[in-house]
């Protein structure tokens, strides 16, 4: 086990994983609707969790189609600051057992990275407002990092590349299906965590583990589903 230890490491999800800023994703999202005068409900929001701008403003949202690059950039951006305003407004706190396990993992000696859909600048203004920053580092990998977003595997790819893990050796902590296969797609072990989705709409998508929180997740956890 110790020499699992010593070659693996753990690339996270952000939003649902880390923290959880569902409401102020679905706040700004509202909000640039309202503003552009464009229909969106909520089954709509609920569809496009996890996924970049650039599919889920024209494919989900229909709000224009996918080749108008610059119209979908447009508002992406607009939709990203009014999120970040929201969070710097309201402040953030990391998901319970988020702060133990990183803690633990580096006690271990276990590296860490980020794989997510969002911005970089989005992920700094997140990590600055729960202190994250002191387990990440540099170590994250937004939207503008890769040229594929998820289900593809490039960004969790990208991300274990900058611990020097190879996929083989990499367990993903993700919230979101289309996260899930991305992990999968990539050669990696996945951990489901229930918070935006139930538990029964996570089975059978492939996870080595389902839980409820990472209060549930340690070291030992990551070396027992990579041993497997």
């Amino acid at each position: 086990m110790s020499e699992i230890l010593s070659n693996c490491g753990v690339v996270f999800d952000l939003d649902g994983v880390l923290i959880d800023s569902h409401d102020q994703h679905e706040q700004g999202w509202f909000a640039l609707a309202a503003r552009i005068g464009k229909p969106l409900s909520k089954e709509q929001f609920k569809e496009s969790f996890g996924m970049r701008n650039e599919m889920c403003i024209p494919d989900v949202f229909g709000w224009t189609t996918r080749d108008d690059k610059s119209g979908i950039h447009d508002l992406g951006e607009q939709k990203e600051e009014l999120y970040r305003e929201l969070l710097r407004e309201g402040g953030l706190e990391p998901l319970p057992g988020v702060v133990s396990l990183l803690e633990a993992l580096k006690e271990t000696g276990i590296p860490v990275s980020l794989g997510s859909s969002t911005s970089r600048k989005n992920i700094e203004v997140c990590f600055e407002a729960t202190g994250l920053t002191e387990f990440f580092g540099k170590n994250y990998t937004g939207a503008e990092d890769v040229s594929h977003g998820k289900p593809h595997p490039e960004v969790f790819l990208t991300a274990a590349g900058k611990i020097d893990r190879g996929p083989e050796h990499c367990v993903v902590i993700e919230d979101a299906h289309v996260g899930i296969e991305a992990a999968l797609a990539g050669g990696m072990k996945a951990i489901a965590v229930t918070t935006t989705h139930p538990r029964e709409s996570l089975e059978g998508h492939g996870a080595s583990l389902i839980v409820d929180s990472l209060t549930e997740v340690g070291p030992e956890i990551v070396g027992q589903l990579l041993s497997r």
